[in-house]
């Protein structure tokens, strides 16, 4: 079946005390989106990459791509106001098949995790990578009360969202809605069940100092 992965990079610098748009900071020496892409080439050479960029950082991604001498093939869509418009926007360059959603700033996704992905979204439709709760947790309320959660109820989402396409595309017809959080919100509200696989620790969403920190500690460490 033929691939195809959706990577969103429509973050700011915001959380990062930085001008500069966090998934074109500096992991390594090389940019984060770049480390992105290699990431799923090195996975598979024959998925179709397409990555959602604000219209205004196009030109200067293109630059960043000569000059990193980056030459794995891609297509650039431009992105929405918000995550739910810029995948909207992408999904009009995807045919039959499968399709991730992925994270720009997710630039240690395994080969692993992406295979399994693909994999399982031939049977199940909807798949999304998810890991358990390390810490403990409790709800609060609206009258500022709290009470314990059992976290082994809980899994913190990551990305791939791997789905197949014709469904993700139906499922993205609908008008936005704020509940839409992620792709496998929208296509629950379809009708569809999701399918939990394990994501990996390591996998982590870079948008603060902190996880810049962590990730050079990764980089380094492989």
């Amino acid at each position: 079946m033929k691939k195809y992965a959706i990577i969103v990079a429509g973050g700011t610098g915001k959380r990062m005390g930085e001008s500069l748009p966090k998934q074109f900071l500096k992991l390594g020496g090389t940019p984060i989106l770049i480390h992105t892409l290699q990431a799923f080439y090195s996975a598979d050479p024959e998925i179709e990459l397409i990555i959602t960029l604000p219209q205004d950082e196009i030109q200067f991604w293109d630059e960043l791509n000569i000059w990193h001498q980056n030459y794995i093939e891609h297509t650039v869509v431009e992105g929405g106001e918000t995550r739910f418009h810029s995948v909207k926007n992408a999904l009009e360059h995807v045919q039959n098949g499968l399709v991730a959603v992925h994270d720009g700033v997710r630039p240690f996704v395994s080969t692993n995790t992406l295979n399994q992905s693909f994999e399982m979204a031939k049977d199940k439709k909807a798949v999304v990578a998810a890991v358990l709760m390390k810490d403990s947790v409790r709800q609060v309320n609206a009258n500022g009360k709290n009470k314990n959660i059992d976290r082994s109820s809980l899994r913190m989402v990551q990305t791939p969202q791997t789905f197949d396409a014709k469904l993700l595309k139906a499922a993205y017809k609908v008008t936005f809605n704020p509940s839409f959080t992620d792709d496998a919100s929208v296509v629950e509200a379809s009708g569809h069940e999701i399918t939990l696989i394990d994501g990996d620790y390591q996998n982590i969403k870079i948008t603060t100092p902190e996880d810049l920190i962590i990730a050079e500690a990764l980089l380094k460490a492989r």
